[in-house]
């Protein structure tokens, strides 16, 4: 396939071969991400399963910050290519990988040292339980987080380079290691958990190790001479351009921060409505969820460095063109998706719920409410992200923050007063109704500034 330069005109159909191995990419570590969850709910047992979905939004918290640098990064990094300051982009990509491997070592031992008394909060609102249980709950919580968090630099770094290998041209590349990454983490859960019964230790030492290759194998190749327009080479600190940086990026991880936040209250209410089983539903919808999420994250990834490179070049007609098609391919995502995850609510529930009837006929019932969001999410995503690519992080971090953590945290306390744990599904719907209108009033207040309608 012929290479696609960042700087030509974008048809569908080249706007589609650009984005789909970032979409895929996406996709895939979607995939690999949740099969810790497939193996544990399976093999490992209730509890296991329980302590994996209640520990999670700690590690992903931590973890978003690579999400931070990488998109905050990749605006900068992509509107200085298309300024044509080649070896200045060079600079600040080689400045944010090493920054990401410092802070990733600060944030792994930070989280740590944390993971107990965040474990002990967590599983204190479980009322259902035992003390016993309670205790067993909190130690599997520890174990698998302080295992997988030994691994966060090379988790961010993984989380980093998404982006990156778009901006340099090597989309593929990119999706050939996340590959890799995602077998390795398959074939090493099927492994210490299925064959040698390692439980939830074994799962989290199989993705510790997963993300070790994924974080690894970018670094060496950037490290290396290559054909991209991106390599780690020397470089020195700008605290400003950072600064800059990470603010720009504050949208994306304000995003994860908020979505774990979110978690932890939706769980919170499950316990009160539904109790452990209804952790489990939700853990596993958000397991279905991720994957068809990924798809609009996926294209907004790959997107991203199209819109910085134009803007930075100043051709606004690119940025209309590219914006115009983006929508239109949304909608129609966000339709096909939702039909998908409607009828296919059934089989994908039993891949995780097993023999389960009381769970399997709950978790049905959630995702097929909670798939709805399908049909909104999607733009409310690619907005974000186009924003935080014309290096506008204000705007985006305001859609992000209302739309993933108030909207949802308002309807999540008011709605199942109405319509009980059908109250807690929709909630999400209904933030993201609510989110489409403000992505779209933020549209058209900024379109005069960037010239893209």
């Amino acid at each position: 396939m012929e290479r696609i330069r960042l700087s030509e005109h974008f048809t569908y159909k080249k706007l589609i071969q650009f984005v789909l191995p970032s979409i895929a990419m996406m996709v895939f570590v979607s995939i690999y991400g949740i099969v810790d969850g497939f193996f544990v709910s399976n093999y490992a047992g209730k509890i296991p399963f329980a302590a994996l979905n209640l520990i999670f939004p700690l590690i992903m918290i931590l973890g978003s910050v690579g999400f931070m640098l990488g998109t905050g990064g990749n605006a900068v990094v992509s509107k200085i290519l298309g300024e044509g300051n080649n070896e200045r982009a060079n600079r600040i990509f080689s400045m944010l990988v090493y920054a990401t491997i410092a802070i990733g070592v600060a944030l792994s031992l930070t989280g740590i040292c944390v993971a107990r008394p965040v474990a002990k909060f967590f599983a204190s609102m479980e009322k259902d339980m035992t003390m016993e249980e309670r205790t067993i709950l909190v130690e599997y919580c520890v174990v698998y987080a302080r295992i997988i968090l030994l691994a966060l630099p090379a988790f961010m770094l993984q989380n980093a380079f998404q982006g990156f290998f778009v901006t340099a041209e090597k989309p593929r590349l990119g999706l050939y290691i996340t590959l890799i990454a995602g077998i390795s983490n398959m074939v090493l859960d099927a492994l210490f958990v299925a064959v040698f019964h390692g439980g939830l230790v074994g799962a989290a030492i199989a993705t510790a190790l997963s993300q070790c290759v994924g974080g690894t194998l970018p670094l060496l190749y950037f490290a290396r001479k290559n054909d991209s327009l991106l390599r780690l080479g020397k470089t020195r600190f700008e605290g400003k351009t950072f600064a800059g940086i990470c603010f720009n990026g504050l949208s994306e991880l304000m995003t994860n921060i908020a979505l774990s936040v979110v978690a932890i209250v939706y769980n919170s209410q499950l316990m009160l409505y539904v109790g452990l089983n209804g952790v489990s539903a939700y853990g596993i919808i958000n397991y279905v969820g991720f994957i068809f999420v990924a798809v609009f994250i996926g294209y907004s990834v790959g997107v991203a460095p199209i819109v910085g490179y134009h803007y930075g070049a100043e051709n606004k007609d690119e940025l209309k063109n590219v914006l115009n098609k983006s929508s239109a391919i949304m909608a129609l995502l966000g339709v096909l998706m939702t039909v998908i995850a409607v009828t296919c609510a059934k089989p994908f529930s039993i891949i995780f719920t097993g023999s389960d009837k009381e769970l399997l006929t709950l978790t049905i019932r959630g995702l097929r409410l909670y798939s709805l969001c399908f049909l909104f999410c999607g733009f409310n995503i690619f907005a974000s992200s186009f924003f935080t690519a014309l290096s506008n992080g204000a705007i985006s971090l305001l859609l992000s923050f209302f739309r993933t953590f108030i909207f949802p945290i308002v309807a999540v306390f008011i709605l199942p007063v109405y319509w009980e744990v059908d109250g807690i599904w929709i909630a999400i719907v209904t933030a993201d109704v609510i989110g489409l209108l403000m992505s779209l009033a933020c549209l058209l207040w900024r379109r005069k500034r960037y010239g893209y309608w």
